[in-house]
């Protein structure tokens, strides 16, 4: 049976954090993550994680005003401090990643400045048990991104070779990147730490667009995953009222 995270940074976005996690039980959800908790106390979202009994599965280092940061020639100390942040936030809420986002940037030096941040957030989350990922995003929805395929993202991941170092795979952005979905899942399956989705193109709940996720999420079973999937698509509305679509394909 496919199991299923809510990604709070969208679903019921207009709820306080630990709202939102007491919704996502309450909806059926496994598990939980979220873009930027950094405002709401980690002892609430303690509570609330204890309260339902759903995981953390994952944050993210904070944006910026490009994207994140960690690519950015530059602002390397800003960048490490984000790093940090991230790292002692998700390390009290019991997170098991953290997205390390990269910023837009391009070059060789925007790639070393990023394997440079990127080897000290493996070491230090490494300390307190946190795998780190980092994620390609489309140039519709982030135009200049510094890691913009799988490709990249896996050729960073083999340059470093720290075994906390994973890639998220979100089969919206992939989609919009490169296509191809089931073939690139096998491929970097051994270096996947989280797969999320949405529908293509309009990053709506996943029962619409051009994407047939009722095939995906059986192929995913199929090749030996078994952790939540991340649901990070924008109900436009209402997020109860987009998730008709949960019973349906969680029972496969």
């Amino acid at each position: 049976m496919t199991k299923f995270s809510a990604n709070l940074g969208f679903l019921w976005s207009e709820l306080a954090l630990p709202d939102a996690i007491r919704a996502a039980k309450d909806a059926g959800f496994d598990a939980v993550e979220c873009h930027f908790p950094y405002e709401t106390p980690a002892a609430e979202v303690n509570d609330a994680l204890a309260e339902t009994g759903l995981k953390m599965l994952g944050i993210n280092t904070i944006a910026g005003n490009s994207y994140g940061l960690a690519a950015m020639c530059g602002l390397e100390s800003e960048a490490k401090a984000a790093i940090d942040q991230a790292v002692a936030y998700g390390s009290q809420i019991g997170a098991k990643h953290i997205h390390v986002m990269a910023g837009v940037a391009n070059g060789e030096k925007a790639h070393q400045c990023f394997v440079t941040n990127l080897q000290y957030a493996t070491a230090s989350a490494s300390e307190v048990g946190i795998s780190i990922l980092i994620e390609p995003l489309n140039p519709r929805d982030a135009p200049g991104y510094f890691l913009s395929s799988t490709a990249q993202a896996a050729a960073i991941i083999a340059e470093l070779g720290a075994p906390n170092l994973k890639m998220m795979f979100d089969c919206y952005h992939v989609q919009l990147i490169e296509g191809n979905l089931t073939s690139r899942l096998k491929e970097f399956m051994p270096i996947i730490g989280h797969i999320q989705f949405a529908s293509v193109p309009d990053r709506g709940p996943p029962n619409s667009g051009e994407i047939n996720y009722s095939h995906i999420f059986q192929y995913i079973n199929d090749i030996g995953w078994n952790s939540p999937l991340g649901a990070e698509y924008r109900p436009n509305g209402d997020t109860a009222a987009s998730l008709d679509w949960l019973l349906e394909l969680s029972a496969r």
